[in-house]
């Protein structure tokens, strides 16, 4: 059963107040990509530990997201059911970002030596917080989108046009993010920052997580005061106490069973596309500015100098790419709406897309039979970057994947919203229940990229080309099998207005 009251429509800007908090969140996933793993290296992190650290966002999101999505559907506070955990969650990141930037000057005052290539205080604060910025962010990212759902009245199109401004404000913190890392200087807008302990890097690092937390912490207080929650009674939560003073509530593991006993078909096929869709995208965005390094540019990460400063330009190439991706994944993501409309539904563009990602997962191996060619033609030992038309051709499929990209960060949470709302049920417990068919593949894929890799030779395409079937696969399933949300008239034109 429904577990909250229904929302009276309200004005556009309330929900796109809300999903701004997505440009905080990402800006931090940005500085994480594109920062962290040298970052990494300097603290003397060893190589086992890395694995261990990179689990902590599958594992979060697989147990963290379900129970709070279904603790804020059954959420009595005064202030709301969403926004206590938006402003926890919003604090937690603050905490750990300051933890992971402070790290090295923490470790050193509680004993690191400066000569020891490996600090152990340091490692331990950086791991620490590591994991509870995945696991803050998990927390975040669910009853933000919940919120939505509750914001949207019901109204299908809202929804999708909610989820669309939430995927634009995850590409602006993409930019936002990526752009800060880029600058080498930025350290000298806050001095202090550059100590014994952190060098000119570590400073840099420090300095955009602290803007960050700054960005995070001014849109979430923005958001929580201006946009207002009406509150539930234990009632309304499906909480009603017995005779004897007893909760008549089931706890949150049997919910979550039930949830998936009670699924309905259409709910079924969205779990199978979104898990099928994103088996597709995580080799790509795993190894991405790597196979810029290594196919594309022929670097080596473990070669001669002349190689290895080879990779370094491939992978930075890579990073233009990332950029140029989040451009791209901003601008489509305000285009959904009226492009869904024009090819007959929001299931028929996800196929559309997946589609595109196919085609370009699969034009990667084009990219780097031409490279290769090319080396081969000025002789194995050439040591300088591919020509223009290569290096333009491999940027072009980063920008092309910004358009599956914004389908991807979008429609499958629209969609679990509508169904929800179609059969009565949380959207915290559900967005939670979605979010496990996206975990669950990043950790198959985390599995068998490397041996499916080594299988076939080695190198990034045999998981490429694997991500190319898995998602015109899903394109099939998302255009024959998945249903059509139940046709709905807008429930409040007149709010729409300012969404047309």
């Amino acid at each position: 059963m429904e577990t909250g009251q229904t929302v009276t429509p309200i004005p556009l800007w309330n929900i796109v107040v809300i999903s701004a908090i997505a440009a905080g969140i990402q800006f931090g996933w940005a500085l994480q990509l594109s920062l962290l793993t040298p970052y990494v290296q300097t603290l003397g992190v060893p190589h086992v530990w890395a694995a261990f650290i990179w689990l902590c966002g599958p594992i979060s999101g697989l147990v963290v997201q379900p129970i709070v999505g279904y603790s804020s559907d059954r959420c009595t506070s005064r202030i709301g059911r969403r926004r206590p955990f938006i402003a926890v969650g919003a604090c937690f990141v603050a905490i750990a970002v300051f933890m992971i930037g402070f790290a090295k000057d923490i470790g050193h005052r509680s004993g690191d030596s400066l000569q020891n290539p490996t600090k152990p205080r340091a490692v331990a604060i950086f791991v620490t917080g590591f994991w509870i910025l995945d696991v803050a962010n998990n927390m975040l990212q669910g009853p933000c989108r919940a919120f939505l759902a509750d914001l949207s009245s019901n109204d299908h199109k809202r929804m999708r046009i909610a989820n669309a401004w939430f995927s634009f404000f995850m590409a602006v913190g993409n930019v936002l993010g990526y752009a800060a890392g880029s600058f080498s200087d930025l350290h000298k807008l806050l001095p202090f920052t550059q100590t014994t302990a952190c060098d000119v890097y570590c400073a840099n690092l420090k300095t955009c997580f602290i803007i960050d937390i700054v960005l995070l912490l001014s849109i979430t207080i923005t958001a929580i005061t201006t946009v207002k929650e009406t509150p539930i009674t234990r009632k309304e939560a499906g909480d009603e106490e017995d005779n004897e003073g007893r909760s008549s509530g089931r706890p949150f593991f049997a919910e979550l069973v039930m949830a998936f006993k009670t699924l309905k078909k259409p709910m079924w096929v969205l779990l199978l596309v979104t898990c099928l869709n994103w088996m597709a995208w995580f080799p790509f965005l795993l190894y991405d500015t790597d196979w810029m390094g290594v196919e594309v540019y022929g670097g080596k990460v473990k070669g001669s100098a002349s190689q290895q400063k080879l990779y370094d330009e491939g992978v930075r190439a890579g990073a233009l790419g990332l950029m140029i991706n989040s451009i791209v994944l901003a601008f489509a993501s305000l285009g959904l709406e009226p492009v869904s409309r024009l090819i007959g539904g929001v299931k028929n563009m996800w196929g559309v897309v997946n589609l595109i990602l196919a085609a370009c997962l699969a034009g990667t191996v084009w990219v780097t039979k031409v490279a290769e060619a090319w080396r081969g033609e000025h002789g194995p030992q050439i040591l300088t970057p591919p020509p223009t038309s290569i290096k333009t051709s491999a940027l072009a499929l980063f920008g092309l994947l910004g358009i599956p990209l914004a389908v991807t960060f979008s429609i499958p949470f629209a969609l679990a919203s509508i169904y929800c709302s179609e059969e009565g049920g949380g959207q915290g417990l559900s967005l939670g229940v979605l979010n496990l068919s996206i975990v669950i593949p990043q950790m198959i894929i985390s599995v068998i990229s490397g041996p499916v890799d080594a299988a076939f030779g080695g190198g990034n395409l045999p998981a490429f080309v694997l991500g190319s079937i898995l998602a015109a696969i899903s394109a099939l399933l998302a255009i024959f099998a998945l249903p059509n949300p139940k046709t709905q008239l807008s429930l409040n034109s007149t709010g729409m207005a300012g969404a047309h």
